[in-house]
């Protein structure tokens, strides 16, 4: 298996951003398997044309997400990240109530805004 990667330098999108979204839209829907090792930051650099901060700065998100998982010296690898997506997307939901209560907000205009945020965000 190979990490197919493209990067459009037209594009208006960052390509720190295109990278960090095409490898995890890949670990997410299973093209990249959980254990899957990504090739270095230098070499997938080398391999793009980009400067090496550029597939650092993608890797460092993409591991906050909790998507990938870097194991020392051994290297980077996909993460289960649906464990790790559904607790951050926990800590969201919970820091998302704490704070609408914190506003005043009744249970319903909270629900409605979180409603009106997905509809925005998956569409109708």
């Amino acid at each position: 298996m190979t990490l197919r990667i493209t990067v459009d330098t037209d594009s208006s999108t960052a390509p720190y951003e295109q990278l960090r979204a095409q490898i995890a839209k890949r670990a997410r829907s299973g093209a990249l398997p959980v254990g899957y090792k990504l090739p270095t930051v230098r070499g997938l650099a080398e391999e793009l044309g980009l400067a090496a901060n550029t597939v650092a700065k993608a890797y460092k998100s993409l591991e906050a997400d909790g998507v990938i998982e870097t194991r020392g010296r051994n290297g980077t690898f996909v993460a289960a990240a649906g464990d790790a997506a559904e607790r951050l997307a926990a800590y969201a939901a919970a820091t998302y109530a704490a704070e609408a209560r914190r506003l005043g907000l009744t249970r319903e205009s909270a629900a409605s805004a979180v409603t009106d945020a997905l509809r925005a965000a998956y569409g109708s």
